[in-house]
């Protein structure tokens, strides 16, 4: 049978601003895509979990965060609660049942938050070089002292972006509202089976990120998968289908 259409759509969120989305229906349980740091919906690991579930008629869930991709919204005023707000919206209305969420980059910390805020919707996780609470140790931490002073007084400063043309702005409310979400601090109470891959060559989120994540999820099922070449994206055609047959086994 060929695979079932998907529907493309918005849903409203506060003022004016809608999110965009792409939802393809199927069996349980629904696989949520929670893209990364001004990635989008479209990219190839959001098409490629796509693509395996139209295959085997899986449930799955794509969108895009406000100011990110096809959706509305400011990208200098997000937050990742703010981004976390809008993953709850999507899920919250457009799924029903379990869940399986497949963070990439900074959609590895939001895949975290929501597991916490839905523990009995969520059976697993899949994180592509996760990075919970990166504001905080990969921004601000590294960030030289003229830097600080410009962000706590311009509010915001740009830095350069290795993926695209536009740099990517960094704002004090980004840098504010992260510390309000730190999670690796602590023991984080998810018990469900977890698979956290991550590029050995990663220059944006080191590898050993993935080794403290793992000490701190509470569950024992948790597994991670280095990739000696791979860098931070995991996006060639061996790391998507790393991706996929993680995706199986996971739903299996």
């Amino acid at each position: 049978m060929p695979p079932a259409p998907e529907e493309i759509g918005r849903i409203p969120r506060a003022g004016e601003v809608s999110i965009a989305y792409r939802r393809r229906p199927g069996k349980s349980p629904t696989v949520v895509f929670l893209g990364g740091f001004k990635s989008d919906m479209s990219g190839s690991k959001a098409s490629s979990v796509d693509a395996f579930c139209a295959a085997r008629g899986q449930a799955c869930l794509r969108f895009d965060y406000q100011g990110h991709g096809e959706s509305g919204g400011d990208f200098e005023a997000g937050t990742v609660g703010l981004w976390t707000e809008d993953a709850l919206a999507a899920i919250d209305r457009l799924t029903e049942g379990p869940l399986v969420l497949i963070g990439s980059s900074m959609g590895g910390w939001i895949m975290l938050n929501v597991a916490l805020a839905r523990p009995e919707r969520v059976r697993a996780l899949i994180g592509i070089a996760a990075a919970p609470d990166f504001t905080e140790d990969l921004i601000w931490q590294q960030m030289e002292e003229p830097a600080r002073m410009m962000l706590e007084t311009e509010g915001v400063i740009y830095e350069t972006n290795n993926y695209g043309d536009d740099p990517y702005a960094i704002t004090k409310a980004l840098i504010d509202d992260g510390r309000r979400h730190l999670l690796l601090r602590g023991p984080i109470d998810f018990t469900g089976p977890v698979r956290l891959l991550h590029g050995q060559r990663d220059p944006d989120v080191p590898w050993q990120r993935s080794l403290t994540l793992a000490e701190k999820l509470a569950g024992d099922d948790v597994r991670c998968i280095f990739v000696k070449d791979g860098d931070h994206r995991l996006s060639r055609d061996p790391d998507l289908a790393l991706l996929t047959a993680t995706l199986a086994e996971v739903l299996e």
